[in-house]
């Protein structure tokens, strides 16, 4: 995000900072400048010195750089760069008190040795002044603040420069620059007393003091980067070019322009506002990112208009002999400003040339080696300027003139771009082109570059395939010329041929091996080679299949992964996505670029295993980077805001059974309307409980509270009175939000007398229709014309992780639990949902499961609604005939279901009601073989069964359209981290431990009522026995709780009911455990079969060769089994009763 520069000098974090090195600068320049005058125009003259004194005093200085920056980079890393920085202040301290001696004494000699140690304090200044900035500046804050150092340093160089001209040469000036030079110095060392201090960046290390072998030693690291050495080359010349110019101009004034001390520092002023003006404009024109995209540009800018400079100065006619004007005179001529401009110009062309290259120095170090980084570009620098110092010498000895001076730099310049640029034009120029097109009408933003100079010679680059500009985003976003592995029938497109000189490219023919072979010699070779898995644009706007085929590339190369993501770019015309989702010309694009990972397989795995295995790894590592390039750390509003911008206001996401569709703008409009009377009656941060059903009312309820920072705490209406009460009282609900309708459709009156008695606030929805006036609806409709602003002020806050949504638990085995879920539990779980199935906005939900359950929150609304695909709320999951042909009716493509919900569809459904389904998601509760294979051979649909929590946001994981296993609940989800602690008497697996973004902050518990009780470490046991295969599918085994332990024997009770439902199919069945005085425990059948009997449950299990613990030791017969309004088996309630039943047994 674009940072604006200016607020850094209002923060401690970089003020300090800024205010120390300024104040430093400004007292070197004033020494150096003024010992620079007084031999320019004084001692030459009375003394006999040579011009080329000039030249030598400037090398002087800059020596100690070559000589010290090893030892002060190692130093600036060992230590706190802080408190370095006030050492150095101090001894700054005493150097400008004997430099104010040595004025005094007028003895060049001397000055020139106090210049020197100067230059030492300054070399042992540097490392720490650049090398903690990244320590406390931001990403995006790091363009902005080397872009104020840099115009800090040049303005020190204006004030230093015009201070040390003028007083040097004035009466009792000399005086007046002592006292400023001493007061100066200590104003730096009060400053840098607030400087923040820092963790030492590697403080193991020894600091060498052999000069000669550490600079080398230092120097080879620096090449094994090869951003970070191109980088400090750049800097390097900017800073011979700057020196040589700084150097020339008392002789320029002099000799070509017959200009006094007055002229030299009015070249001076506009050069030194030309830095800090180019260094500022950096800024704006990167929007804070660090990227040198105008860096070529810039350097041939310089050159032009130094080769300007020296035609203008060629029409100068030569002062007479003796005569010097000043500035007043000087300005008089319209070819001096022509002079004036040509240097303005070439100085705003450096700032913009050198900012970005310092933000790439420090952004792309290593942070172990940043300061030490930052002395080997210091000792660069210092070499090309000593260089600099002595081309300048031999120049002046060979009677160059100072134009020539110039002109030979602005040659060397040409030339130097001409070599450098020669093997990467016309691709460098048309590179910084499109950089610039991309970045003016696209946004284009690079995230995590820092990752790419991780990834090692050997590497291959995988992304995403949004669109046909993909290869061109990435060719021009990363720092490096890469190789692309394209398509045949792609290559044959003419409008792809003229870009692919940007880049080396291999053709791959699907057909051809050895196409393949190439392609990996390639990456051994060193060459980071770019591959799309997918094999083809994206059809949907996420992740679709990765082609095997390409997986032989990454491991048999042994090569590293780096994974970009790309985003955005599915909205252009430049997609296969028109007609699908809203396409705009010029939609924001970002690039994402994730840490490298290895691609390790185990040596003893051979074949299409192999192949197998190596699929799925490249598949993970290309899903977790779909989710980590998402924005996590938003609230739910935002996102919905953002899905207006991307779908457009007027398009259509919510219908419910009154056939009134909504769109986002009366979404949005509604939920301010509405949040702005529930603000009247709560309060921020409240949790305010909803007892609504499925209905687009209940949406514009969610999202309403969401737009004030209320929380809504999600109330299930099937539970017990009690149980309600009790939830009530765990999350300190003080205001429920209700439909009357609802309460009458749903006879839920007593439950509503209930809450009124606990002094809890019923507030109606018809009753707040009636009290909105007109301005009421007015200041919502104009709140939602602007409603990123107006959430502004509604929600200022806009805390991620702060509370989301209270859920909580069925109370299947057990007391209700409130689950709290932050903004970015819910937004993870929807975004790695969607990393690993590939939704569309043209896809249709049927929402018909209750809000109240975190599957139906999650999968029914967050993951639709923020997305931009449409949902029709249904109010009841039971309505097994009607749900079937609404299906039909609304041409729904998605449905989220359980076991018990979806076989009963299955039952009534005609064949064809499911004729628009894509994928039949199936959760909390395990999916029966005979409610899979109804679906598949009756309509053709292969239910993909997932599992989670409602910890979880709920989703853990999923069967997939790539990756499915009947039996087993898919593969877990992208970001999500796992244990599996044993349990005695449990050969296979273990009980199932998570950890991850999606889970919960906490518990509300009853002991404990409105605390969040958070888990323990951030692990969430999730109380399943589970099992894991090699590929990494899950297969649950059983509830912790439900398993019974008969004679020392661990048995599943789930395991029981599935091979009693087998034999007797047509029935439903439950088993629970309660206590033997034999055994420990014993098991209990609950069935509707009237005519079941244990007999016959034994002649089963003998022939299926099934252990005789698992025989239910007693069977009772009952009506119906009894259910949550989850669709989970009411568990508690069937033991309670079966105690009572089994009495005396």
């Amino acid at each position: 995000m674009h940072q604006n520069q200016w607020h850094l000098l209002t923060i401690r974090r970089f003020l300090p900072l800024f205010l120390t090195q300024f104040l430093g600068a400004l007292n070197e320049n004033v020494c150096k400048n003024a010992l620079i005058i007084l031999i320019t125009y004084t001692t030459m003259d009375n003394a006999g010195f040579s011009p080329h004194m000039v030249a030598l005093a400037a090398g002087i200085f800059i020596l100690p750089f070559f000589l010290f920056s090893a030892t002060a980079g190692q130093l600036a890393d060992k230590w706190d760069k802080a408190k370095l920085i006030r050492i150095i202040k101090l001894i700054e301290i005493l150097l400008m008190s004997s430099a104010a001696a040595g004025f005094f004494l007028g003895n060049v000699v001397f000055m020139l040795g106090i210049l020197f140690l100067t230059g030492a304090q300054s070399a042992f200044f540097g490392p720490l002044k650049y090398g903690i900035l990244p320590d406390h500046l931001k990403d995006n804050e790091l363009i902005g603040g080397n872009a104020l150092i840099e115009a800090g340093t040049f303005l020190s160089l204006l004030l230093g420069t015009t201070l040390g001209s003028l007083l040097i040469l004035a009466e009792n000036g000399i005086t007046i620059m002592a006292a400023l030079i001493i007061i100066t110095a200590l104003a730096g060392w009060l400053f840098s007393l607030f400087i923040p201090s820092t963790l030492p960046a590697s403080p193991q290390i020894k600091v060498g003091y052999n000069l000669l072998y550490e600079t080398r030693a230092l120097l080879q690291h620096i090449g094994q980067n090869t951003v970070v050495f191109r980088s400090i080359l750049g800097i390097s010349w900017f800073w011979l070019f700057g020196t040589a110019f700084l150097s020339q101009f008392p002789l320029f004034a002099k000799e070509t322009m017959g200009g006094n001390e007055q002229v030299t520092a009015l070249l001076l002023i506009f050069f030194s506002i030309g830095i800090g003006l180019g260094s500022l404009l950096c800024n704006k024109l990167l929007k804070s990112e660090i990227a040198a995209l105008y860096t070529p540009l810039a350097i041939l800018g310089m050159t032009i208009f130094t080769v300007d400079l020296f035609f203008a100065s060629k029409s100068i006619l030569p002062a007479a002999e003796g005569e010097l004007i000043g500035a007043i005179a000087f300005l008089a001529s319209f070819a001096h400003w022509r002079i004036l401009l040509d240097l303005l110009a070439i100085a705003i062309c450096g700032g913009i040339y050198v900012v970005p290259l310092y933000a790439l120095v420090q952004r792309c170090s290593e942070a172990s080696h940043r300061s030490r980084i930052i002395a080997g570009n210091n000792i660069m620098n210092a070499l090309f300027i000593v260089a600099s110092a002595m081309a300048l010498s031999l120049m002046q000895a060979s009677d160059f003139t100072v134009t020539e001076v110039f002109l030979t730099i602005a040659i060397l310049s040409g030339l130097i771009m001409t070599i450098y640029l020669s093997s990467l034009l016309p691709q460098t120029l048309i590179r910084s082109i499109l950089q610039w097109v991309f970045h003016t009408c696209y946004h284009l933003e690079v995230k995590g570059l820092e990752n790419y100079p991780k990834a090692e010679k050997k590497t291959i680059i995988i992304a995403n395939h949004l669109s046909f500009l993909d290869a061109l985003l990435l060719s021009i976003s990363l720092p490096e010329q890469l190789c692309f592995a394209i398509n045949t029938h792609i290559v044959r497109r003419w409008w792809i041929r003229p870009f692919l000189f940007l880049a080396d490219t291999i053709t791959i023919d699907p057909a051809n091996p050895n196409s393949t072979q190439l392609l990996i010699d390639k990456v051994r070779s060193g060459q980071k080679v770019v591959i799309f898995p997918e094999g083809r644009l994206t059809l949907t706007g996420l992740l679709m299949k990765v082609c095997e085929d390409l997986v032989i590339i990454a491991d048999k190369s042994g090569a590293l992964l780096l994974p970009i993501s790309i985003s955005g770019a599915q909205y252009t015309p430049f997609s296969r996505l028109k007609g699908k989702i809203r396409i705009r010309w010029f939609p924001k694009i970002t690039l994402t670029c994730m840490p490298p990972e290895s691609f390790d397989l185990p040596s003893q795995i051979q074949g299409k295993q192999r192949k197998r295995l190596a699929a799925i790894k490249l598949y993970d590592i290309m899903t977790s980077m779909m989710l980590q390039s998402n924005e996590l750390k938003q609230t739910l509003f935002q996102s919905l805001l953002d899905a207006t911008a991307t779908h457009g206001k007027k398009h259509i996401i919510a219908e419910d059974t009154e056939r009134r569709p909504i769109s986002y703008a009366q979404l949005i409009t509604g939920s301010f309307i509405l949040g702005n009377d529930l603000r009247k009656l709560t309060r921020a941060g409240e949790n305010v409980g909803m007892l609504l059903p499925n209905m687009t009312s209940t949406l514009i309820s969610f999202f309403a509270l969401q737009a004030f920072g209320r929380i809504p705490a999600m109330l299930n209406f099937s539970v017990s009175k009690k149980n309600l009460m009790e939830a009530c009282q765990l999350a300190q609900i003080k205001s429920v939000l209700t439909s009357r309708q609802f309460i009458e459709v749903g006879k839920l009156t007593e439950i509503i007398d209930g809450l009124q008695a606990q002094h809890i606030a019923i507030l109606y929805l018809e009753d707040i229709r009636k009290r909105l006036h007109w301005w009421n609806k007015l200041t919502g409709l104009l709140a939602g014309r602007i409603p990123r602003l107006s959430y502004h002020f509604t929600n200022p806050s806009h805390d991620a992780a702060a509370p989301a949504v209270v859920l909580f638990t069925s109370g299947s085995e057990g007391a209700p639990k409130g689950v709290v879920l932050s903004h970015i539990n819910l937004q993870a779980n929807r975004f790695q949902v969607s990393s690993v199935i590939d939704f569309a906005p043209t896809d249709s939900v049927f929402s018909a499961l209750p809000i109240f359950h975190s599957f139906g929150l999650t999968g029914g609304v967050l993951l639709p609604v923020l997305s931009g695909i449409k949902t029709f709320f249904y109010p009841s999951p039971l309505h097994y005939r009607a749900i079937p042909e609404l299906v039909y009716d609304t041409n729904a493509t998605l449905l989220f279901g359980t076991d018990t919900f979806l076989a009963g569809y299955a039952h009534y459904a005609n064949p064809y009601d499911f004729c628009s389904l894509r994928y039949v998601f199936a959760g909390a509760e395990k999916l029966r073989k005979s409610t899979r294979s109804t679906w598949l051979e009756n309509f053709g649909i292969r239910i993909l069964e997932g599992y989670g929590a409602t910890e979880t946001a709920p989703i853990l994981s999923i069967n997939t359209p790539m990756h499915h296993r009947p039996g087993s609940v898919g593969r877990l989800m992208p970001g999500v981290s796992y244990q599996l602690e044993k349990i005695p008497g449990i050969e296979n697996g273990g009980k199932l431990l998570i950890s991850g973004p999606n889970v919960m902050k906490g518990y509300y518990l009853i002991d404990s009522p409105g605390q969040v009780m958070p888990p323990v470490n951030g692990w969430y046991d999730t109380g399943d026995i589970v099992e894991m295969d090699e590929e990494g599918y899950l297969f649950i085994k059983g509830r912790a709780k439900r398993f019974a332990k008969i004679g020392g024997e661990m048995v599943s009770l789930t395991a029981v009911e599935e091979y009693v439902h087998k034999l007797w199919p047509a029935y439903t069945h439950a088993v629970v455990q309660i206590p033997d005085a034999k055994k420990g425990e014993q098991l209990v059948l609950i069935t509707t079969n009237p005519s079941a009997n244990r007999n016959e449950l034994i002649d089963y299990v003998q022939k299926q060769g099934i252990g005789e613990l698992n025989i239910p030791k007693t069977i009772l017969t009952v009506d119906e089994i009894p259910f949550l309004g989850t669709g989970k088996t009411d568990y508690v309630t069937l033991r309670d009763w079966t105690l009572k039943q089994t009495t005396g047994l």
